[in-house]
């Protein structure tokens, strides 16, 4: 089977969010199985430089639109992944992240930048490609390849199955009317069953739309987004086409192995799980905090945001203090959460550490060295950390959704029993909720017998990316009779 892949990130080279991930790990995975799997992507700067030895395969100019012309390359990965990189110096090579500046303003040509994106992958799943390669799949990521099963619909007529993913359904790509033309899109697009959405061009809606099958991150999401109150207004298009969308669960990248991470002071697996303690006398070490036997180190790494829930943990933190508890925490954001987070860690010193930004090798001592991990959101499509946490024997505590929901068992009599249990799961978006959660879990901490188990069951689980790609090869071969 062959399957092109379309994407506007790819770890580790443009990344960010759980897209770039995703669009790093699972084209690897499903060409790991044995499946054909190109990966077109946007040629940056970061992607140019970082494969200069590429071989031009085509040529592409536009007779009608405002696109500027391209250059397709090809590109191989050093474990043998395929990439197809789209050179457009007018659009691509510039400053700044993929979508904005420097400055964080968004880019004032992204409709015409993702536009072209995405009709570059019709094209390629047309009869009209310059490649001898056609794909049985195109499988769309997101609002910034969402427009190419509108061309394949309105100017590519092609016999292709296309997939669309959701990663986080609040970015649809929302752009004026007056992009139709520039994008090359019939004014017939703008109706409800194309392009339209209130008035305006939506590059998720037409996806959504348009595509012969929609997936998402986790199954639960695949849910929540049915309903008005996570459906950010396409709920009613999701519900219309349920029978054709998926959840299927993320994996998490095996270099989240607490058995072989070189940023730890002492590795370990379930065998060896005392070594744990070594890293959370390191971790506190590294950032000033008491060396106190009876503490339990709750640990945090996120964008701090409203979508995480880190207000919840602010507005509790003197109580966990109050407690004995001691909190690490690593992220950046909004700059009110992260202003009150550092005053929390002044009015606690040695209690509470707050490192604004991001550090790779902290955050994974973090999710060594604590005893708890928080993520308190208020959603989360599918989430990551809270499985590097189960991988590393660290349980959680999270609110009760998306993929929180799909990966955390909440800790009960029933589920101790059952072997299933591996965290603790809260309901209401509220901070006493969350308080109670917590100690929960701190009273589980102090329970060896009790902890123990939470971790195996948390360590044992299958996070792979190979879980995944077998799901999507099985989606695949669903949508196209290839088995």
């Amino acid at each position: 089977m062959k399957v092109l892949f379309a994407t506007s990130e790819i770890a580790p080279w443009v990344k960010t969010g759980g897209l770039g991930d995703v669009s790093g790990a699972l084209p690897q995975a499903l060409h790991d199985i044995g499946i054909d799997v190109r990966v077109l992507v946007p040629g940056y700067p970061a992607l140019l430089a970082a494969f200069g030895l590429r071989t031009p395969r085509a040529r592409i100019t536009h007779p009608a639109g405002g696109f500027p012309s391209s250059t397709l390359a090809e590109a191989v990965t050093a474990s043998g992944l395929r990439l197809l990189i789209a050179d457009c110096p007018a659009l691509y090579e510039r400053p700044g992240g993929p979508y904005q500046s420097a400055d964080g303003e968004a880019w004032p040509d992204n409709a015409l930048r993702f536009g072209l994106l995405s009709k570059l992958a019709a094209l390629l799943s047309s009869n009209a490609s310059p490649l001898d390669w056609r794909p049985d799949v195109l499988h769309c990521n997101d609002w910034q390849s969402g427009l190419a099963p509108a061309y394949l619909y309105y100017r590519l007529p092609a016999r292709v199955a296309t997939v669309a993913t959701i990663h986080n359904l609040s970015y649809q790509g929302v752009f004026p009317p007056a992009v139709l033309a520039p994008l090359d899109l019939p004014a017939s697009a703008l109706n409800i069953d194309g392009v339209e959405y209130y008035g305006s061009v939506s590059f998720l809606k037409a996806a959504l739309r348009l595509s012969d099958r929609i997936t998402t991150v986790s199954p639960t999401y695949a849910r929540e987004i049915q309903t008005p109150e996570f459906g950010h207004g396409l709920d009613g298009l999701l519900r219309s086409r349920a029978d054709r969308l998926t959840g299927i669960l993320n994996g998490i990248d095996e270099t989240w192995n607490p058995a072989a991470d070189a940023f730890l002071t002492a590795r370990y697996d379930l065998a060896t799980i005392e070594a744990k303690a070594q890293n959370k006398a390191a971790l506190r070490q590294r950032l000033g905090l008491a060396d106190d036997a009876g503490a339990p180190l709750l640990g945090v790494v996120s964008r701090l945001a409203h979508q995480k829930g880190l207000d919840l943990l602010l507005r509790i933190g003197d109580h966990l203090a109050a407690r004995g508890a001691q909190l690490a925490l690593l992220g950046s954001g909004e700059r009110w959460l992260q202003e009150a987070f550092a005053a929390l860690a002044e009015r606690h010193p040695g209690r509470f550490a707050v490192t604004l930004g991001y550090d790779e090798s902290l955050a994974h001592q973090i999710e060594a060295g604590a005893d708890v991990f928080l993520m308190p959101s208020r959603f989360e499509p599918c989430g990551l950390n809270q499985m590097y946490s189960l991988r590393y024997g660290t349980p959680p505590v999270v609110r009760a959704t998306g993929g929180l929901a799909d990966t955390v068992t909440d800790c009960s009599d029933e589920t101790l029993a059952a072997g299933t249990a591996n965290g603790f799961v809260f309901q209401s978006p509220a901070p006493d909720a969350l308080l109670a959660a917590i100690d929960r879990a701190i009273a589980a901490w102090r329970d060896p017998g009790i902890w123990r188990r939470l971790q195996a069951a948390g360590m044992s689980a299958d996070f792979s990316w190979s879980r995944a790609a077998r799901q999507y090869a099985d989606l695949y071969g669903s949508v196209t009779g290839i088995g």
